[in-house]
């Protein structure tokens, strides 16, 4: 009988390290001609983060490209912007604004257009291409993610050929993916979690 419960003891102490080891988290991938982008995805941030999930696994963005992008600007992707605002997209959310979440290097958010409720397209990404970061997009566009391996990609996305209108003259096509990631796999791979 002892033997029976030690070797149930053992067992559970196994299983549960092993699921405490085997904790994943959901990571946004961007793959391109020009290499892989990884991002954090805040929980601060539940509707853009679960909208982005929804469309990535639905292969939303894989026939779409970067349209638009400009050194020391931004990397966008996703539908394009018209003159009629983001015509295309599959809905609009509601700003999630979060004074901790700022528009920095490699800050990842949510295209809009000039709507007066400031609503995301759910179809636009940008990564924030600036050294410097973005303050004056804050608390204006919905920041919802955080590259943490890749910038060196956009920093080459950012710097091909493109047209009047900032579109890549060589199109940069997207396979967006989410992807889940132990916390072990994360810090190798260069995640740094941010201090509240």
């Amino acid at each position: 009988m002892k033997n029976r419960l030690l070797l149930a003891m053992m067992l559970f102490a196994s299983f549960s390290a092993f699921a405490q080891k085997a904790k994943t988290y959901p990571v946004g991938q961007i793959k391109t001609p020009l290499g892989e982008i990884l991002f954090w995805l805040y929980d601060e941030t539940p509707n853009h983060k679960a909208s982005f999930i929804k469309l990535a696994n639905e292969n939303y963005w894989d026939s779409l490209t970067f349209n638009r992008v400009i050194n020391n600007f931004v990397a966008q992707g996703g539908c394009p912007d018209t003159p009629a605002g983001f015509a295309g997209s599959p809905y609009l959310l509601k700003p999630e604004f979060n004074s901790k979440i700022r528009h920095v290097y490699g800050a990842v958010g949510a295209g809009r257009d000039d709507n007066p409720e400031m609503l995301s397209a759910g179809c636009q990404i940008y990564i924030v291409q600036d050294k410097k970061g973005l303050a004056r997009l804050d608390d204006k566009y919905t920041v919802y993610g955080q590259v943490f391996q890749g910038m060196d990609v956009v920093d080459k996305i950012v710097s091909v050929k493109t047209d009047s209108t900032d579109t890549p003259l060589t199109p940069i096509k997207l396979d967006v993916n989410v992807i889940q990631l132990t916390e072990k796999e994360l810090l190798k791979k260069g995640y740094k979690p941010l201090a509240n």
